[in-house]
């Protein structure tokens, strides 16, 4: 059995300002899982957030739920 690292990815709105995170979405199939960190430690730790949950919050951000007041 093989097991699949985590290919590490920051949105392209990030702008290399260096307050981002990276994302492994790589593993959600496999895994149920995408690993979140922060993107100025990368030995740091990874929170293992589950699909469904980053799913949620995507759709959040996506449709203004965080958006400043």
């Amino acid at each position: 059995m093989t097991t699949e690292s985590p290919r590490w990815f920051k949105s392209s709105y990030s702008s290399n300002g260096g307050n981002c995170i990276e994302v492994a979405a790589n593993l959600a199939a496999a895994r149920g899982i995408v690993p979140v960190r922060d993107s100025k430690v990368v030995d740091g730790p990874v929170v293992a957030v589950p699909v469904t949950a980053f799913a949620a919050f995507v759709a959040g951000v996506r449709g203004g739920t965080f958006d400043a007041v």
